[in-house]
């Protein structure tokens, strides 16, 4: 079973979210970095950038494949996680303090789930 800290909420596309004081912060789960194996490359938008709720706004390169990260909010890059560029191995390493971008402005959100929701939705697609 992967990690999946209480606190945080989660979509089905395997994104972690936090809310802090109005920003989001946006990573990917332990689920998705174990399902996408090591990753070598990070793409991410620039600060500034606009992201919309179920769009894609970065890809991650792994040893497998090319996945597109989606969005779980609509709103305003106000930071992106620069040492990802350097160092993508971190998400690997620790997906949750690995983060990718925070959102400001935020106008939309998609359907997020707690911890006990997401469980299920790993179980299944592991099952």
């Amino acid at each position: 079973m992967s990690n999946i800290p209480e606190e945080l909420k989660y979509t089905k596309s395997h994104e972690w979210v936090k809310e802090e004081d109005g920003v989001i912060t946006v990573g990917l789960t332990d689920y998705a970095q174990s399902a996408l194996g090591d990753i070598v490359f990070i793409n991410l938008p620039e600060e500034g950038d606009n992201v919309t709720a179920g769009q894609a706004f970065s890809d991650v390169e792994s040893v497998k494949a090319v996945s597109d990260v989606f969005s779980p909010v609509t709103g305003k890059v106000a930071a992106i996680n620069e040492e990802l560029l350097d160092n993508p191995a971190l998400v690997n390493e620790d997906p949750y303090e690995a983060w990718l971008i925070k959102v400001e402005e935020v106008s939309d959100t998609e359907e997020l789930m707690d911890a006990a929701a997401y469980g299920q939705v790993c179980a299944a697609e592991e099952a």
